[in-house]
């Protein structure tokens, strides 16, 4: 497989109004688990051995802080911040070492699109703890809500050198590893954050985590189905404040010699919204949530 100069994605920071709250979401319900609280930030974890998955911070409005990254060497940094700086991306920070908890040496820039985009390499790491069969054991992809599909994704493949997986009407699929996609372009009006998706252990582990949900008073809002590109099961949430999040399983893995198929592929009979025709059709407030969240103001 060719080499990419990211590896992962590895977590998202967001904003909340209501910081304790969200908190106690993420970890009583979610089912992340506490790293550590330094500077009004609070870290959680999956079960798996990134550092932190979610970095929760107080904000006026829900918001989009940054994704974070990780990258395959320390001189991967320097190229990652040329390439950028070439395709219209403007430099937050040169690569330096990290200040926050999860340590190592990091770049942020603020990608065309206005998101900030963070990158980071020896970052700290957990031992993986045994699965708890309902709890997420990292991210699984970041959906953003782009004006300009293709200009985003070329952004994503001449800057970041990721590659295109596959291209819907309405979203573009980019890779940076073998899974089928880390980041998801989807066609809307307002660029933003469109929803975040965690990645279960198994179907089993979505239907658990699913009823968990329920048992606490979050219905599912769209789902459970298994999507087109990617192949993956899906379960959509809204959380306390109004951010789109997703449990996601047995996503597609890729390679070299996998072909990219475009809308004419990708198209569903009338009213079917998955490969299983199990879905509904995804109600007028689940897309006006995945449209209400902002990258945080630069």
């Amino acid at each position: 497989m060719a080499r990419f100069p990211v590896t992962a994605l590895r977590s998202v920071d967001l904003g909340t109004p209501d910081l304790d709250r969200s908190v106690a979401f993420y970890r009583d319900v979610w089912g992340l688990a506490p790293v550590t609280r330094e500077a009004g930030v609070v870290y959680l974890r999956a079960t798996g051995s990134d550092h932190h998955v979610v970095a929760l911070y107080q904000s006026e409005q829900p918001e989009l802080g940054a994704v974070t990254f990780r990258a395959a060497r320390a001189d991967d940094l320097d190229s990652i911040a040329a390439n950028a700086l070439a395709e219209g991306a403007r430099l937050i920070r040169s690569p330096a070492p990290n200040q926050a908890p999860d340590g190592g040496m990091m770049l942020a820039i603020r990608a065309p699109d206005g998101g900030v985009l963070r990158f980071v390499h020896d970052d700290l790491s957990h031992v993986p703890e045994p699965s708890q069969g309902d709890r997420p054991e990292r991210l699984a992809h970041v959906n953003l809500n782009s004006t300009d599909v293709d200009r985003s994704a070329a952004f994503y493949e001449r800057a970041l050198g990721f590659r295109l997986t596959d291209r819907s009407k309405a979203m573009a699929f980019v890779r940076c590893n073998s899974d089928h996609h880390a980041v998801v372009i989807a066609d809307a009006k307002l660029s933003g954050l469109n929803h975040v998706a965690f990645l279960m252990p198994n179907l089993e582990a979505v239907m658990r985590g699913s009823g968990r949900m329920i048992d606490a008073g979050y219905p599912i809002a769209w789902g459970v189905g298994r999507h087109g590109p990617g192949d993956n099961v899906f379960s959509y949430f809204i959380d306390p404040v109004g951010t789109v999040i997703e449990y996601t399983a047995e996503v597609l893995q890729v390679d070299d010699s996998y072909v990219v198929r475009g809308p004419d592929h990708w198209v569903w009979p009338p009213g079917r919204t998955d490969q299983w025709g199990i879905a509904p059709p995804k109600a007028e407030h689940v897309k006006a949530a995945q449209l209400s969240v902002r990258y945080a103001a630069q």
